[in-house]
């Protein structure tokens, strides 16, 4: 024992001991591979600040779909607003022309936004089909999203374009398969132009989900994940090993984050716990 030390300063070390040790355990969460977040709507009965300190618990980077509005108090703890939508219409995107000059007004907003805050993502949408063909409409967006490219090249913010299912949850939307969305991406062409890959979402509309997520990684900027079939907990009612769905996605060295968007119908911190301690690896 230092003889420097007195009885005053032991027992305050003794007394910082218990918080250092909460502290480690929420960083040993976090030891995995990926970084992790929550999809804030999925929670949205409980306050945003108790689902911060909970994220921050269990060793979560970030908060996904949170307006700027609520973008201070996730980063006073310490979380990255991971995925922002802004003013997402999720029928009404960027493949069809008459779109263009309002999405691109505020998607530059947001674009600003996001940069400001060092949030590292804003979601865009492709829209509903309502008859427009593939090719016009990939061609459409294409053509929109290459005028946000450069800004958001310069601001350092990636755009993401997102893959929803059009069978189950979103009717008719156009940007449905992996494939559609690569495609749309190689006439970009731009390294802040990705795709947000909904794991729930594409396995429902096409599966094979590790081997599409190999041969396209480097089309990938963000993940969802979510049980199926019902869009609920990451555990054995579901299709998939999400073990090893994470496992491939980290030996991939991917860099962004998996953010967790299911519909608990247990307690649902349990169930968020669960589902980071799963796609920890």
């Amino acid at each position: 024992m230092n003889p420097s030390m007195n009885r005053r300063s032991m027992l305050k070390a003794a007394g910082a001991a218990p918080l250092t040790g909460l502290v480690n355990q929420a960083r040993g969460q976090s030891d995995g591979r990926i970084k992790q977040s929550v999809c804030r709507w999925c929670y949205d009965k409980m306050s945003l600040d108790d689902l911060c300190k909970n994220a921050v618990r269990m060793g979560l980077k970030g908060i996904d779909l949170l307006n700027h509005p609520d973008w201070p108090t996730v980063q006073k703890y310490g979380l990255v607003p991971s995925m922002t939508p802004g003013t997402v219409s999720i029928p009404v995107g960027f493949n069809r022309k008459e779109n263009h000059e309002k999405l691109i007004r505020e998607t530059r907003e947001n674009i600003e936004r996001a940069s400001a805050a060092k949030a590292p993502n804003v979601i865009v949408m492709s829209g509903n089909r309502r008859g427009m063909p593939d090719e016009e409409a990939k061609e459409n967006c294409a053509i929109g999203l290459r005028q946000l490219t450069p800004m958001a090249e310069d601001k350092g913010v990636t755009l993401c374009l997102e893959l929803l299912n059009s069978k189950v949850d979103h009717k008719d939307y156009q940007c449905d398969h992996t494939a559609w969305g690569v495609d749309v991406m190689k006439r970009i062409n731009s390294p802040r132009m990705k795709l947000l890959y909904d794991i729930y979402h594409m396995q429902i509309m096409e599966g094979d989900i590790i081997r599409t997520i190999r041969e396209n990684i480097q089309y990938i900027g963000h993940f969802h994940t979510g049980g199926v079939p019902g869009r609920h907990e990451l555990d054995d009612t579901q299709e998939l090993n999400w073990r090893t769905v994470a496992k491939a996605i980290a030996d991939l060295n991917y860099q962004g984050y998996m953010a967790h968007e299911f519909i608990p119908t247990r307690d649902p911190m349990q169930s968020l716990e669960e589902a980071v301690k799963l796609c920890t690896v």
